[in-house]
């Protein structure tokens, strides 16, 4: 099989599609035919070193968590899945990852691929999911009626954000450029500011401020809650801890792969409320190309994906 990998951090360029031996299929694995896999902003830092301190990874690394495929064979002890369903995948930071032919994965990694999604939609759809139902879901619990601002809300995360607070019945605002105003109403906010244009720190009385930018924009975000409102923040640049100063309560969600959290992201998106946005595609072997286009700053909206023969 063949798969992309980097012998050492560095640019792009680092990456080549190369053969690699198949891994073995271990009991409760399940290995799966790759179609398609998403580039994620997280791919380029491990790739470039700039995670060594956080994430342990051994050389050669495969990178790449989000994907999409067929099940080609399964583990002993895995019975609820069967040879050619068409499923949505997530790779463990330390393990081999998505940008490759054949990929094995423990079953609690491996989701039915929701039927109304495109493969390459499918293929972007846990790892920002996720990152969007823990925080909306779990940490604040966003229900009908409350007020809630999502900064950054045309990113892959962000806008999966507002779909589903809207879905929830909250009255969503959000923060993005003017650029993608009309693209982030689409998707459900019924108040967008466009934050190259308009200042957004005269807003007042929400419930919960979602944060995956940090830094100033993090600071501004407390004056914006209510008392006793919630302000919850991804990782971002630094924040500075002020929610005694203003009386509310500041969380940061902790995103993980909990199959709890991947099974609601698939049955969502399976009932239309989730659709994320794709891109641009490469083919796999041009996935340097990819990570170049992200790092750039000039990809378009939308996950990249890199399209698996």
């Amino acid at each position: 099989m063949q798969a992309i990998r980097f012998h050492r951090y560095g640019a792009p360029e680092v990456m080549a599609l190369e053969p690699i031996e198949a891994a073995a299929l271990p009991a409760g694995h399940v290995r799966i035919r790759m179609q398609a896999a998403g580039v994620a902003p997280v791919d380029t830092k491990l790739r470039a070193g700039l995670l060594q301190q956080h994430i342990p990874t051994v050389l050669p690394k495969v990178p790449g968590r989000d994907g999409t495929g067929i099940v080609e064979a399964l583990g002993a002890g895995v019975d609820d899945l069967a040879i050619g369903d068409a499923v949505c995948v997530i790779a463990g930071m330390q393990d081999q990852g998505s940008y490759a032919e054949s990929l094995v994965l423990p079953r609690q990694r491996v989701v039915a691929r929701p039927q109304r999604l495109s493969l390459r939609e499918a293929a972007i759809l846990l790892q920002p999911g996720a990152s969007a139902w823990i925080p909306v879901v779990q940490t604040a619990a966003v229900g009908a009626g409350m007020k809630v601002l999502i900064h950054a809300g045309s990113g892959a995360v962000g806008s999966l954000m507002v779909q589903l607070a809207a879905h929830l019945g909250a009255e969503v605002w959000a923060t993005c450029r003017q650029a993608n105003a009309d693209y982030v109403a689409q998707l459900g906010a019924q108040h967008v500011i466009a934050y190259d244009q308009q200042d957004f720190s005269g807003l007042s009385g929400f419930d919960v401020v979602f944060d995956m930018v940090g830094g100033a924009t993090h600071d501004q975000s407390y004056a914006l809650l209510k008392r006793g409102g919630h302000l919850v923040w991804l990782v971002a640049a630094p924040i500075r801890e002020r929610g005694d100063e203003f009386g509310v309560r500041v969380q940061r969600a902790m995103i993980t792969d909990a199959p709890e959290a991947l099974q609601q992201v698939a049955s969502l998106a399976q009932l239309g409320v989730l659709t994320p946005t794709v891109g641009q595609s490469f083919p796999l072997a041009r996935a340097a190309d990819a990570h170049a286009l992200l790092e750039s700053g000039q990809a378009p909206r939308g996950r990249i994906v890199l399209d698996i023969p």
